[in-house]
């Protein structure tokens, strides 16, 4: 597990990381709210523990900015404040979980580990719901494709087509199997039809980072670019 520890107290900073470091965990460290969102999003770890009274930048500060830029890693808030408003005010900042000083470290270390063990479930799930290739990401719930947080402008007909190669990414998907997906009962259409809804998404999908790529005998599949 990876851990990024946000703690302006040296001693205390110390402390953590060397139980941590222990407990089998990789653990980097920061001491300054000002520039605590940098390391965070350079480093994207699997679990944060922020402190809320950090110099240069409020500890909630530094959470309600990392939601807003789209780090969804759990947090778990220590803090010296121990009143339910203060509480609720890191829980409503997008904090996933509170712990106030003093506390145990074995305690830490376990609410750390269900954490992680939280967001090892969802990543499984979300995997399931919004298969990925590369930059592109596909959110079966809404039936879209997203290249960076925008939605590609596909037409019916090229959406199903990347639908069904994303749900396989990284195999190879018959013709004959996305000729059914595209133009389902449209008996009047010809079978080569296909090859004109692939050749239209290729041209869309110049400069994603991602290609449709012709397998003869297989199909077509999608592969990130190296």
């Amino acid at each position: 597990m990876h851990l990024l520890l946000i703690e302006d107290d040296p001693a205390l900073r110390t402390a953590l990381q060397r139980s941590l470091v222990r407990a089998s965990m990789r653990v980097d460290v920061c001491g300054d709210g000002a520039v605590a969102l940098g390391i965070w999003s350079t480093l994207q770890p699997d679990v944060v523990v922020l402190d809320l009274s950090l110099p240069g930048k409020d500890g909630l500060e530094v959470l309600q900015q990392a939601r807003k830029a789209g780090l969804n890693t759990p947090v778990l808030i220590l803090t010296a404040r121990g009143t339910v408003g203060d509480r609720v005010l890191g829980l409503n900042a997008g904090a996933d979980d509170y712990l106030p000083k003093p506390f145990d470290l074995d305690e830490l270390e376990a609410r750390v580990r269900a954490l992680h063990r939280r967001r090892a479930g969802s990543s499984r799930d979300d995997a399931q719901d919004h298969p990925a290739v590369g930059s592109l990401r596909y959110d079966r719930e809404n039936g879209a494709i997203y290249h960076q947080h925008q939605v590609l402008d596909l037409t019916p007909r090229e959406l199903a087509l990347m639908g069904a190669l994303m749900v396989k990414a990284g195999y190879a998907v018959a013709k004959e199997r996305l000729f059914e997906v595209v133009f389902p009962g449209e008996l009047e259409v010809q079978y080569e039809a296909i090859e004109v809804v692939v050749y239209r998404l290729r041209k869309k999908l110049a400069g994603t980072g991602v290609t449709l790529m012709t397998l003869r005998g297989l199909g077509y599949l999608l592969k990130a670019d190296s």
